[in-house]
């Protein structure tokens, strides 16, 4: 989308180049086993936002936050490892690293015990897979974003010309901004609730 053809048009067809390239579906995800640096390199180049390290991998294995590399393999590192890290790419900016550990606790119990899971990593990556692309298609069927609703917001601003457009793109952000801070006060306060039963 370029600077002087902004509309709620080129937003929508932005989400949807978003929505179509936002998840790896789970049958997409490397069949092999890696070494870390492997999995580093994997999850860098697929979350461009992301910067994982070593470190950052290894202390989340530490805290009990993802699961251990198997055990005696050079390649310990799995599919599994892709799907938790994957989720925990989703999660990250949301909620603290403890929050994500009583998420993961709700359907995997032990993180290292595969035999208490609720539900598969493989079950929940896809369902989560579906949720994501869904929150994308439903994007703008939001009443907020629809581009009238935005103009009146406006109407009594007398903006002309480029200002009007800058004031569109300014109402636009700081509508995402405060779905984005209510969503995750949300997920924040379910995540504790639900711990503290």
């Amino acid at each position: 989308m370029k600077k002087d053809n902004f509309s709620i048009g080129a937003v929508n067809e932005m989400v949807k180049e978003m929505s179509d390239n936002s998840v790896i579906p789970y049958k997409d995800l490397p069949q092999y086993d890696f070494f870390l640096s492997q999995v580093i390199d994997y999850l860098n180049d697929r979350f461009e936002n992301e910067k994982y390290t070593n470190n950052i991998v290894q202390n989340y294995i530490k805290s009990e936050v993802i699961s251990k590399p198997e055990d005696g393999k050079k390649r310990g590192y799995t599919k599994l490892h892709l799907a938790q890290l994957a989720l925990l790419s989703y999660m990250r900016p949301i909620l603290t690293t403890e929050e994500i550990k009583k998420v993961f606790r709700l359907a995997f119990n032990e993180i290292n015990d595969r035999s208490d899971d609720i539900i598969s990593w493989e079950k929940a990556y896809k369902v989560f897979c579906e949720i994501q692309r869904n929150s994308f298609d439903d994007f703008f069927s939001q009443e907020y974003f629809k581009e009238d609703k935005l103009k009146d917001l406006m109407k009594d601003m007398n903006l002309k010309g480029k200002d009007e457009e800058r004031i569109l793109v300014f109402l636009m952000v700081m509508t995402l901004i405060a779905q984005a801070s209510v969503i995750k006060k949300v997920a924040q306060r379910i995540v504790d609730e639900y711990n503290e039963l």
